[in-house]
């Protein structure tokens, strides 16, 4: 048997997509088999950059014309 030390990157992560699948679904022990695969691509690509930018949903006008804080009280 294969470890996953030495699978690709791609079958790696293929791997693990479809244990997580399978967690999803139900299968009882599916959801650990899918987080050490996870964590070793983890390991090898390194964390994924988060965009806190994205995270916010409303649209970018809306964010961009925030008033100040200490404006709250003064009318316009």
């Amino acid at each position: 048997m294969t470890t996953t030390q030495e699978l690709p990157d791609e079958a790696l992560s293929a791997i693990a997509t479809e244990w997580r699948r399978k967690a999803l679904e139900g299968e009882l022990h599916a959801r650990g088999i899918a987080h050490e695969l996870e964590t070793e691509l983890r390991r090898r690509v390194g964390a994924p950059f988060t965009n806190y930018d994205t995270l916010d949903l409303r649209p970018l006008e809306t964010r961009m014309a925030q008033r100040r804080w200490w404006q709250l009280w003064r009318t316009r």
